[in-house]
């Protein structure tokens, strides 16, 4: 029995098959889910062999210090941003000696949103060595369960994705 639904612990095991097969070791980079997406990817047995680091960098502070996100990128986008999502994940790899990093900032409510940034907003980064980050900015629906494991699906979807490519 897992804490997590069958759709989630699926997309972790072809997670985990795929970075052993590939050679891939991954961290993740949390701020709105809080270690969610590290908790489900470390759910399956063998996971140590592909799972390496997991920041939890929910304040700004913790972004900083722990991935190397600047102050002004901060400051200027905020912490719900393209910029700062890329700028963890990145910050990650090199922090890190995982080939894939994976980054969720966002706003998962109740409060705390904004005319420009309503609570659900979701931005997501994934940098993998030697390959472009990409990125996914989401808007969605629901209580703050409902947004927080909605980001952990889709950020299981860009690792997918990533190790697709």
């Amino acid at each position: 029995m897992s804490l997590f639904s069958e759709a989630l612990c699926e997309k972790a095991n072809q997670i985990l098959a795929a970075c052993k097969q590939q050679g891939v070791t991954l961290a993740t980079v949390e701020s709105c889910t809080g270690g969610l997406l590290g908790a489900i990817l470390t759910e399956l047995p063998g996971s140590s062999d592909m799972f390496t680091h997991g920041f939890i960098t929910y304040a700004n502070r913790a972004k900083e210090e722990m991935v190397d996100v600047p102050a002004p990128l901060l400051q200027t986008h905020g912490a719900v941003s393209e910029p700062v999502a890329r700028a963890m994940a990145e910050g990650a790899l090199q922090r890190c000696s995982a080939n894939l990093a994976i980054a969720i900032t966002g706003i998962a409510g109740p409060n705390g949103g904004s005319e420009n940034k309503p609570v659900g907003t979701v931005h997501l980064a994934c940098a993998m060595r030697g390959k472009e980050t990409t990125h996914q900015r989401c808007a969605f629906d629901g209580n703050r369960s409902a947004v927080r494991l909605a980001a952990v699906d889709t950020a299981l979807e860009m690792i997918l994705a990533q190790l697709r490519d």
